[in-house]
């Protein structure tokens, strides 16, 4: 996601500054280079060194002859992107007013006169935050094409946002944005059909392909709104902090008919596509009202849910991306089974894979159209970077 990326670290005086060691080594983890420089007061929270030890090079204290500032935030500087993180109060202030009277700040006025894309991650007690001055102020970077990672305010106080929410914001602002001005809808994870109020009918399906896609299509600039399954092993909403998905839109639902609705919603106010990467369940059951006691053998009377993309392709004429899980590991098998998909649902292409990688980090994947097959190997990550370029494409 960063890879290739060179990223100026600003660190201010909050002390979520102790976060940036390990914000840093997240850049670095994601394939960023990282160059920190830090304000006088960032240096009484952490030292120098631990941040010089966590991006593996020097630490900007002062600005010299050397004219540090412009070496990494000038016009043709190092830095592809300038980070500020954590921000205080006051250093949003001196930002929004042109003041240099820190290396920070310095190094923030020199990026947005070079037109080098600013990050601004916030952090400070939620009072100062919520300052009518402090408010202006993020108001007058932002229509300057700053881009502000919320914080999470909690216990009173407007803290950082996540290690993860940053390095998207970061990666935003550092990669083109085909997608820009593109709404996506994407949906993800497994839904289940209750059985009784205890037991549902549910499958393997981790969602972490679909919320891959929902990432990859926010980083390339669109508007994404992430509808997602909550069953499974690694439920989103009730799972994982929702307050972390901060690269969409979160609809949560559970059952394929409040998936289905949901998708309708979305698709229905100005979407420009559908990446359809849910597991959905196929059949329903009628569920009973109070638990089936155990001990006793039990017959289910199933009925078949309706296709989502079948549903949605009868409603709108939107580029569809459909996916489509087969087990035994035939390629020819699994292409002639997507062709069949595509055909039916009018999809601009299907992205084949084996369902043993259900849960899986790691992926091989067929991408199928009409004309040509091409393959994918390795991670879901890497899988949810291709279909977004993909859907960009078609999009263009």
């Amino acid at each position: 996601m960063l890879a290739g990326v060179n990223v100026a670290l600003g660190v201010t005086g909050s002390i979520a500054a102790v976060k940036v060691v390990e914000l840093a080594h997240e850049l670095r983890r994601r394939g960023a280079s990282v160059r920190a420089v830090t304000t006088d007061s960032a240096r009484g929270i952490v030292h120098p060194w631990a941040v010089e030890f966590a991006t593996d090079n020097p630490v900007v204290t002062e600005i010299t002859g050397d004219v540090e500032h412009v070496e990494l935030c000038g016009r043709d500087g190092w830095a592809d992107v300038f980070l500020l993180a954590p921000a205080t109060a006051n250093t949003v202030g001196k930002v929004a007013a042109a003041i240099d009277d820190t290396p920070v700040t310095t190094c923030a006025t020199t990026a947005l006169g070079a037109g080098v894309p600013v990050v601004v991650a916030p952090a400070m007690h939620e009072p100062m935050y919520d300052h009518p001055g402090v408010l202006d102020a993020i108001e007058r970077v932002e229509s300057w094409g700053v881009e502000f990672v919320d914080p999470r305010i909690e216990e009173g106080k407007a803290k950082i946002a996540t290690e993860d929410a940053i390095a998207l914001a970061v990666a935003r602002a550092a990669t083109p944005d085909p997608l820009a001005g593109e709404r996506v809808v994407v949906t993800s994870g497994a839904t289940g059909e209750p059985v009784d109020p205890v037991r549902v009918l549910t499958n393997r399906s981790s969602g972490r392909t679909g919320r891959a896609v929902a990432r990859a299509c926010h980083v390339l600039g669109a508007d994404v709104t992430l509808v997602h399954g909550f069953v499974g092993p690694h439920a989103l909403g009730r799972g994982e902090a929702v307050g972390e998905v901060a690269y969409a839109d979160l609809v949560s639902v559970e059952t394929a008919e409040e998936m289905l609705a949901a998708v309708r919603q979305a698709t229905e106010t100005s979407a420009s596509a559908l990446v359809s990467a849910a597991a959905i369940s196929d059949y329903t059951v009628e569920a009973e009202g109070e638990k089936i006691r155990s001990g006793r053998d039990l017959s289910l009377d199933l009925s078949s849910t309706p296709k989502l993309i079948d549903e949605i392709r009868a409603d709108s004429d939107i580029p569809i991306v459909g996916f489509k899980a087969e087990t035994g590991g035939d390629d020819a098998a699994m292409v002639e089974r997507a062709r069949e998909t595509l055909r039916r649902a009018d999809l601009s292409f299907v992205v084949a894979n084996d369902a043993g990688v259900m849960g899986d980090d790691r992926t091989r994947a067929l991408f199928v159209d009409e004309s040509s097959v091409r393959e994918h190997e390795g991670t879901k990550a890497e899988l949810g970077r291709k279909v977004a370029e993909r859907l960009a494409e078609e999009l263009s």
